[in-house]
């Protein structure tokens, strides 16, 4: 596969990736797998009765990563995949995914992806996914993810869910189970800006017993975009859980959170907090004390905030 200027800064942005990677990895480009590659413990098959691929990882692999990009260059398009991740027992693998929008034409551009992930029993997961959208033209960059893990007993799964600039409008949906014993951390870090709007819709069941979850949004609104998050921890046996929703708002935009917790079994502990607030001046006045104009200082800020 030859890659384009384009392709390599948006595998960068998305995927932390100069160029095809070593190992497993499988690319798509404007609706269509273009490179592909599996190794002796974690396989990618093409899916026969949908667009999107099958990721099945050996039990017992350790210490290996698969990298699974999305790029649309093309303006118009409207690409939808289905994605399921088969991570075997005991095996302890990191998935890097994400998608790259560069719409320099008038059309609306938008990728949907549905990905669907059984952690066995015992195994653990890091799943980081990035969201990223460029381009000059007048057409919308549209990104739905949907996410659905299955964590068997034992299992962890961490999954990082980042949107970086660019994207217009975004509706993600995350479904998780947790078996007994086992966890999910989840952290998502988002930043709108203009006109764009993000909402996020997250549920945690929490279905075994000692099974625990931990649940970060971290957010900053700029300009007039609108962001809606709505992060549900439902316990239905003696567990854990803590979701935290905590943003930074700008100019005109709105921020609604609403987060919720249930429980349905005695043994349950629950917390939730939330905070929407804007940049404190302590912390402006400190950075440009130290030589740092007022933009420069609010980048700073943000990026450790976004971190």
């Amino acid at each position: 596969m030859k890659l384009t200027a384009v392709d390599k800064k948006i595998l960068q942005e998305v995927a932390s990736m100069h160029d095809v990677p070593q190992g497993a990895y499988n690319i798509r480009k404007d609706g269509e797998g273009v490179s592909r590659q599996s190794t002796e413990n974690i396989e990618i098959r093409v899916k026969t009765d949908n667009p999107g691929i099958d990721i099945i990882v050996k039990p017992g692999t350790k210490n290996e990563s698969v990298h699974i990009p999305v790029l649309v260059t093309k303006t118009g398009i409207n690409d939808l995949v289905y994605n399921t991740f088969e991570i075997g027992e005991g095996a302890d693998v990191t998935v890097v995914a994400g998608c790259g929008i560069h719409n320099s034409g008038s059309e609306e551009t938008r990728h949907d992806g549905i990905h669907t992930i059984y952690v066995r029993k015992g195994a653990r997961l890091r799943y980081v996914e990035k969201h990223y959208g460029e381009g000059g033209g007048a057409g919308g960059k549209i990104l739905n993810p949907k996410t659905v893990i299955e964590i068997e007993e034992g299992g962890m799964a961490e999954l990082e869910l980042v949107q970086i600039r660019g994207v217009d409008h975004t509706e993600r949906v995350t479904e998780a189970n947790l078996y007994k014993n086992a966890s999910l951390i989840m952290v998502e870090r988002l930043l709108t800006d203009g006109n764009q709007m993000a909402k996020s819709d997250v549920v945690v069941n929490l279905l075994g017993e000692d099974s625990f979850t931990q649940v970060t949004s971290r957010t900053v609104a700029q300009g007039d975009s609108e962001q809606i998050f709505y992060p549900r921890v439902i316990a239905h046996a003696r567990s854990r859980g803590y979701v935290e929703c905590d943003s930074i708002i700008m100019d005109r935009a709105k921020v609604r959170s609403v987060p919720e917790i249930a429980a349905y079994h005695a043994e349950a502990e629950l917390t939730h907090e939330a905070a929407i607030g804007k940049i404190a001046g302590e912390q402006m006045l400190k950075l440009m004390s130290l030589g740092l104009s007022e933009k420069e200082a609010v980048e700073k800020i943000l990026e450790g905030f976004l971190r």
